[in-house]
C-alpha cells in the first residue's frame, strides 16, 4: 500500500512538473507568435499547447508551425468556416459519419472507403471537405477533450476508390494544421490490394501519427 501511495505521489509531482514546463513554454510561444502575427491573440492556450506538443515543446519549431497554420487558415478558410454547400460533390458520396463517443469521451468518425471516389476536377473541393469535416468533429468535442477517433472501414474498397493524391492531401492537412487532434485511427477490413497504396502513403506519416494508426485486414487481424 505504501509503495502504491509513493508511486501516486511521484506520478502526481511528475505531472505537475510537466504542466508547469508546458505553461512556461505556452507563455513564451504566445509572446513569439503575437509579435509576428497580432491575430494570434485570439487563439487560446490549448491550441498553442497542441502545436508545442507536436514539436516536442520546441518553441521555435512550434512557432513556425503555428504561423504557417494561421496563414493557411486565413487564405483557405477566409470566412472562418466551410459550408457543406461549398463541397456538394463530396457530400453527395455520403462517406463520413459522426458516431457518438468512445469510453474516453472522444468523438468517433466513421469513413466508408468504398464510397469515396477521386474528384478528378478539383482536389481543392476534397481538401475543403476534409477541413469542413475536421472542424465539425472538433466542434463536437466535450469540454476537456481535444482528440477524436477515426474508423476507416475499407470493406468493399477497390481500385476504383483509390485516391493517393487525396489521401496525401488529407494527411497533410491533419498533420500540419490539426496537430494533436487525432487520438486513434483504426483502418479495418483492409483488402490485400490496399497494401500497395498503403506502402506509398506510409512514408509520409510522421512518427507521432504512426503510433496512433492500427491497420486490420479481414482475415489476419492487426497488421
Amino acid at each position: 500500500m505504501e509503495r502504491t501511495d509513493d508511486y501516486q505521489r511521484h506520478n502526481c509531482k511528475s505531472n505537475e512538473m510537466v504542466e508547469e514546463v508546458e505553461q512556461t513554454k505556452i507563455r513564451l510561444l504566445r509572446a513569439s507568435v503575437e509579435r509576428q502575427d497580432p491575430s494570434s491573440k485570439e487563439v487560446d492556450d490549448l491550441t498553442l499547447r497542441r502545436f508545442l506538443r507536436a514539436r516536442d515543446l520546441d518553441i521555435q519549431k512550434a512557432s513556425l508551425m503555428f504561423l504557417k497554420y494561421l496563414k493557411w487558415r486565413q487564405e483557405f478558410v477566409p470566412n472562418s468556416s466551410i459550408s457543406p454547400s461549398e463541397v456538394p460533390n463530396e457530400i453527395a458520396q455520403n462517406k463520413m459519419f459522426l458516431q457518438g463517443t468512445d469510453k474516453k469521451g472522444r468523438p468517433i468518425t466513421v469513413v466508408l472507403g468504398r464510397r469515396h471516389f477521386q474528384n478528378k476536377e478539383s482536389l481543392d473541393e476534397f481538401k475543403r471537405f476534409v477541413v469542413c469535416a475536421l472542424d465539425k468533429i472538433c466542434a463536437r468535442m466535450p469540454p476537456g477533450e481535444e482528440k477524436f477517433v477515426v474508423i476507416g472501414d475499407l470493406q468493399g474498397w477497390g481500385y476504383a476508390n483509390s485516391d493517393i493524391r487525396g489521401y496525401l492531401a488529407s494527411l497533410s492537412i491533419l498533420q500540419d494544421y490539426y496537430p494533436e487532434r487525432l487520438g486513434k485511427m483504426f483502418i479495418v477490413h483492409a483488402p490485400y490490394i490496399f497494401m500497395a497504396v498503403w506502402k506509398i502513403i506510409y512514408p509520409f506519416i510522421d512518427n507521432n501519427t504512426r503510433k496512433k494508426v492500427s491497420l486490420f485486414s479481414p482475415c489476419e487481424g492487426w497488421i
